[in-house]
Formats: structure tokens, sequence, C-alpha cells
């Protein structure tokens, strides 16, 4: 499996060659030619979603829809005893000849709380595997990694790849025909 920054230490960044591109097609083409030479740390910086990035990266999807599913089942579970427990149980008050444990009034706020739960769930996985909150990253020391929430694609190799060599990967890089290429401090 392909390691990208979500799944990388800060650390590993230190000493990566950034590879600076002025169009974002540029950058899915420098990110396919990347994979196909053997690169398996990598990873885009972008100002927005750029199409095909995503697929020249190899992400996986699917991990986050089994988070917030048992998120969902969890709260919705835990809605349902909870009303069950507080009407039925603790607090019983028959009101207008109603069963005490009447599911259809419980169905919509037991909902509700499935929904929450399911939103709290995949943000508590996105900050996990993320590794936020991140006041800090190595790659924040380069002069011009501001530009990539302007208009700037950026493609970083770690140092941590197998087939990093400082002088290679950057005559690499550098054969990809960006704007500039830089090096992370140490």
């Amino acid at each position: 499996m392909m390691r990208t920054e979500a799944t990388m230490k800060a650390e590993e960044w230190q000493g990566a060659l950034v590879a600076e591109f002025a169009e974002p097609d540029a950058l899915v083409t420098a990110l396919r030619r990347a994979r196909e030479a053997g690169y398996s740390r990598i990873d885009a910086f972008t100002p927005f979603p750029v199409e095909g990035a995503a697929e020249a990266l190899d992400l996986r999807e699917g991990w986050l829809v089994w988070v917030a599913t048992g998120g969902f089942l969890a709260g919705g579970a835990l809605g349902y005893l909870m009303q069950w427990y507080l009407n039925g149980v603790n607090y019983p008050i028959n009101v207008g000849g109603r069963p005490l444990a009447a599911w259809p009034a419980f169905t919509l706020p037991a909902f509700e709380i499935a929904v929450l739960f399911a939103v709290f769930a995949a943000i508590a996985a996105m900050l996990y595997v993320d590794r936020l909150p991140r006041l800090n990253h190595p790659l924040f020391e380069l002069e011009r990694f501001g530009l990539v929430s302007r208009d700037r694609f950026f493609l970083a190799i770690a140092p941590t790849d197998p087939r990093f060599e400082a002088e290679g990967t950057r005559a690499f890089l550098a054969g990809l025909g960006p704007a500039r290429i830089d090096q992370v401090p140490r």
C-alpha cells in the first residue's frame, strides 16, 4: 500500500523534494509518472480538488464509510434505548392510552441522534488519520509553499521513499517540467 501524507509523520518530510507546477494537469501527469517510476511516498498539495490526482496517488476509499456507519448504528441504538428507558422504565407516564415503549414516536429522535453520532465518528476518524490538529509541518518552511492556497500545485517526494536519491530524484523531477524545485530543510 502506498503511504501518503496523511499516513506519514511530519518528520518524514524533512529533506523532501518538492516540485511546483502552475497547472493541475501538469501535476496529475507528474503524479502518474512518479508512480510509474516507482516512487511510493509521494503526495500532492493543491488549492482545490484536482480531478485525477486521487487516482494517480492510488488513494483507497471505503474505510470512512464504515466508521460513519458504525457511528450511525451506535447513535441510533443509543437514542432508541435512551428514550425507551426514560419513557418506559424510569418515568412511565400513560398519555392518551399509548404504550409506554411507543417505538414510532422514538424513531425520529433516534434517527437524529444516529446522524449526529455518524458525523462525530467521521470527524474524529478524519482528525486521527490526518494527525490533526497539526500546527506546523516541515513543508511550511518552504518560501513558496503558501501559494498552494492560491494558485500553485505541488508534488512532494519524501526522503524515506526507497527510490529517493537526492540528485537522481531532483533530475527526475526536473524532467517533469516544474516551474521550480525546492528541498524541505532538515
